[in-house]
């Protein structure tokens, strides 16, 4: 408060200076206020970035392992030559007699849940629109942490007898329910009518793109115990048990199907099993003995994948972290080239105004008080700057959000940092052309033509 006091005169004089020049003032400033909306929407897609990946993890569950089936190639396809696609159906894929060995068999594992997926159209009081049910089981709702909002979720009787019922996303509700309480209803999925016993509360995550790592539509999907859906809509096993028992019948050879349909290729039971181990230091060695036990149990046809979505997301997030210091390197350059641009000009305005600066110096101004009086100038249109910036660069992230579908968060932090910056860009560049002016003779000043 002293300082402002004493040198009160002196910031007078910068802002009068730079309300004489607004044109001069604000091209002056535009380095800074484009390098802080650049380094606030640049951190605020990173922020973003780094909120849509913690979700994921969220959504395709700690500690997850998820086992997918591998469908055989063709022969046009340029698959595996003769022997080996006989070889192959001698597998009988992906099957709830798999899931069933690893709950007993692996220690580490703490829930899994079998998958299969369907599709076809939901029908209720005369609408009818396409979805996907998806047999699974009752942890499958604790493996991916997904609460309900109404209901129950299976039970133990549902899921041994392979009753027609159902839990729905909330999509499903808002579309067939939206006016009536959904549990206790019915809706026809394919040529079953399933009951509703309970709804899955909203899910707002974006899962564009990550699909393959485990994540699902929630809101879009009807879930029933996978007994129904083997009993009810279908059973790929029984294909392949006729197949086998054919060959047996043929003495032992296997003929292979010359239909290119993926009904007739995919033998898999199951599209999909999830696994969850008890702690994270297990994932590795679970993995590994999956595949060894795997292998054995197909006859050492790896006609399955085994992944951890978990592993696959944080390895796209550090690649978004590069991505984003990268980004904030180069609109760092811009606060660096707006510094720049304030000591050229501050320099310029020394040289305009050396006659002034001599005048006070000889009525009795220190060096001191020229030197506030240039360093405020540079001060004032970097902080300036710096809030305009800051100003635009949140519209800027709110555009990014409205027009091109990407997740920005602008954090309290990020704003702070770069009005910081720009506060310190205006000191740092600005201190130089204030000291040359304050270092000038009072009578050379005067003379200056």
């Amino acid at each position: 408060m002293l300082f402002l006091k004493r040198y009160m005169h002196d910031i007078n004089i910068a802002v009068e200076s730079i309300l004489s020049n607004k044109l001069r003032s604000v091209l002056t400033a535009l380095g800074i206020i484009f390098g802080v909306a650049a380094v606030i929407s640049m951190m605020a897609i990173g922020n973003g970035a780094q909120q849509e990946i913690l979700e994921q993890i969220k959504m395709v569950g700690v500690n997850n392992i998820i086992i997918t089936p591998v469908l055989p190639q063709s022969e046009d396809e340029g698959g595996a030559d003769s022997d080996e696609s006989t070889q192959k159906k001698f597998s009988r894929g992906l099957t709830m007699a798999d899931a069933e060995a690893i709950q007993q068999m692996v220690s580490t594992v703490k829930m899994l849940s079998p998958e299969i997926s369907f599709n076809s159209y939901v029908v209720q009081g005369g609408r009818r629109e396409q979805a996907k049910v998806i047999g699974v089981s009752k942890e499958f709702f604790q493996l991916y942490d997904l609460p309900l909002s109404h209901g129950l979720i299976f039970d133990e009787n549902h899921e041994e007898n392979g009753l027609a019922v159902c839990v729905i996303g909330a999509n499903i509700r808002s579309r067939f329910f939206n006016q009536v309480e959904p549990v206790g209803q019915y809706i026809k999925f394919g040529d079953v009518w399933l009951k509703v016993v309970g709804v899955l509360e909203r899910n707002n995550i974006t899962v564009t793109g990550f699909q393959q790592t485990g994540v699902n539509v929630i809101n879009d999907n009807v879930y029933i115990p996978t007994k129904t859906m083997l009993r009810r809509f279908k059973d790929r096993a029984m294909i392949t048990s006729k197949n086998i028992n054919d060959a047996r019948g043929r003495g032992g050879m296997m003929i292979a199907s010359t239909s290119t349909s993926e009904t007739s290729r995919n033998y898999h039971q199951l599209d999909k099993i999830v696994v969850q181990v008890q702690e994270s230091e297990q994932i590795t060695p679970t993995v590994e003995f999956l595949s060894r036990m795997m292998l054995r149990r197909h006859s050492d046809v790896k006609d399955f994948e085994i992944t951890v979505p978990e592993l696959l997301l944080k390895q796209q997030q550090r690649t978004k972290e590069i991505f984003n210091i990268v980004l904030g390197a180069i609109a760092g350059i811009s606060l660096l080239v707006g510094g720049i641009g304030i000591m050229n000009i501050m320099f310029a305005s020394v040289m305009e105004r050396i006659k002034e600066i001599g005048t006070r110096m000889a009525i009795g101004a220190k060096k001191m008080d020229i030197i506030v009086q240039f360093l405020a100038e540079a001060v004032l249109i970097s902080v300036t700057g710096g809030m305009i910036g800051v100003l635009l660069g949140v519209v800027t992230s709110w555009l990014i959000t409205q027009l091109a579908d990407i997740l920005t968060i602008v954090s309290f932090a990020s704003v702070i940092l770069s009005f910081l910056v720009s506060a310190t860009i205006g000191i740092i560049f600005g201190y130089s052309p204030a000291k040359r002016a304050s270092e000038r003779d009072p009578i050379e000043s005067l003379r200056y033509e």
